[in-house]
């Protein structure tokens, strides 16, 4: 398995070149997640397939529950099973499928390979364990370093993520860092063993909207620095204009448009990203037309076996075809596909 990047502390890689950056470090293939609960069986994930360059930075964005972190967690074999199933899919990491590895060949990948930064730091450190044993804990197990060499990465870690006096800062709990700052030390724990992909999960969902703006400033800089892809999980369209390469879609567990970045905001097809970018706060809007725009209906009941367009039901759009069968994704432009039934030039 080859995984692991130069050192973090490198002042920069040079560019890739167009070849290089065509290479797919993950494909995900068809997965279809399901949680067996007494209520019955949820439909979390439906078939998604996507992929991710070596460099690139992808978003994944729709609405709480739409099987964003779950696909995540199913790709990672971190769901609980039972009462998850994952039903079919393949995810293919460096030339070998994820969802087939033994579970010491996946300890091997996650951390080390694949890094992932959780949506609640206080809930994902562990509130008994100093930040730095958290730190080093990593560094000891895959990178096989000693205390001592532990430490000093650990050191430059959390001052490469922004934490001054990072020295001291070691010996302290996750109590003690204001929830911007535990945000960081997650970041830095992903980024110990200089992962290929960093998985960031709604990594500033619980933060203001000034600590958010340093958040995603920080992982812009750390991927130039360290050249690794990043996958940014989150239900905000407006965070990721200036992250993200690429945008997928999510609604009820499907994928229902992908694109470039530019065409995403620019060109959307499809009528729920449509309305996701209508309900977006603007600063060039109207003082006198400022009300922002809302999506009529509910998200579906995941407890009933997905037919049809799952959007439907709230498409002003939808007519009895869209009722009947869930279309394909479908090229409307190159690189941008759609799941719609009226969208592009049908």
């Amino acid at each position: 398995m080859v995984c692991g990047m130069p050192s973090i502390l490198a002042a920069g890689l040079p560019d890739r070149d167009e070849e290089s950056m065509m290479t797919n470090l993950l494909e995900l293939k068809d997965l279809r997640t399901r949680f067996h609960t007494p209520e019955g069986t949820i439909y979390a994930v439906n078939g998604v397939s996507f992929h991710i360059a070596d460099g690139e930075t992808l978003a994944i964005v729709g609405e709480s529950g739409c099987g964003k972190s779950v696909t995540m967690m199913s790709m990672l074999r971190l769901i609980p099973i039972p009462p998850g199933e994952i039903l079919s899919g393949s995810a293919i990491f460096q030339g070998k499928d994820l969802l087939q590895l033994s579970d010491r060949e996946l300890e091997h990948i996650r951390g080390q390979c694949i890094s992932m930064v959780f949506q609640e730091p206080m809930t994902s450190l562990n509130p008994v364990l100093t930040v730095g044993r958290q730190l080093t804990e990593s560094l000891q197990v895959h990178l096989e370093m000693d205390k001592l060499q532990a430490r000093g990465r650990a050191i430059e870690l959390l001052d490469l993520v922004g934490i001054a006096d990072p020295n001291n800062r070691l010996g302290d709990y996750p109590h003690q860092f204001s929830g911007g700052m535990r945000q960081r030390v997650m970041i830095a724990i992903a980024l110990a063993c200089n992962p290929n992909l960093l998985i960031a999960d709604e990594p500033t969902t619980a933060l203001d909207v000034t600590i958010q703006a340093q958040i995603v400033e920080l992982v812009i800089r750390l991927r130039q620095q360290q050249g690794m892809a990043v996958i940014w999980v989150t239900h905000d369209l407006g965070v990721v204009a200036g992250l993200a390469d690429r945008v997928v879609v999510m609604y009820s567990g499907y994928i229902v448009e992908e694109g470039d970045v530019f065409d995403i905001y620019n060109r959307p097809e499809h009528p729920y990203t449509q309305a996701l970018l209508a309900a977006l706060p603007r600063s060039d809007r109207r003082r006198e037309n400022t009300r922002l725009k809302s999506i009529p209906g509910a998200p579906p009941n995941l407890l009933v076996e997905p037919s049809g367009c799952p959007f439907a039901p709230r498409c002003p759009l939808a007519a009895q075809d869209c009722r009947d069968a869930n279309p394909v994704l479908s090229p409307v432009a190159p690189g941008h596909r759609i799941a719609c039934w009226r969208g592009g030039d049908r």
